[in-house]
């Protein structure tokens, strides 16, 4: 297993109580789909991390793009369904 892969299985999380059971970073409330969106509405990573308290760490961030790029489709399928509640 790379560095990389083991970073994102330390930082990312899935919790059936927890936003929906929706993948979010360590032990938050602070879903992927969240950042993923946040991003590409156009907000930079400094501002990402900024915007929460505590706020995220780049390594954080780091391994919520890394967890999108392997499961675009389950993210871009919660950012969906969070837009129309």
């Amino acid at each position: 297993m790379s560095l990389k892969q083991t970073s994102v299985a330390d930082r990312i999380q899935k919790t059936p109580d927890v936003i929906g059971g929706d993948a979010c970073i360590r032990k938050t409330r602070i879903a992927v789909w969240m950042l993923v969106e946040s991003r590409q509405l156009g907000m930079t990573d400094e501002e990402i991390r900024t915007r929460y308290d505590p706020p995220l760490s780049q390594a954080d961030l780091d391994a919520a793009w890394e967890y999108y790029q392997q499961n675009r489709e389950e993210i871009e399928q919660a950012i969906r369904e969070n837009e129309e509640a």
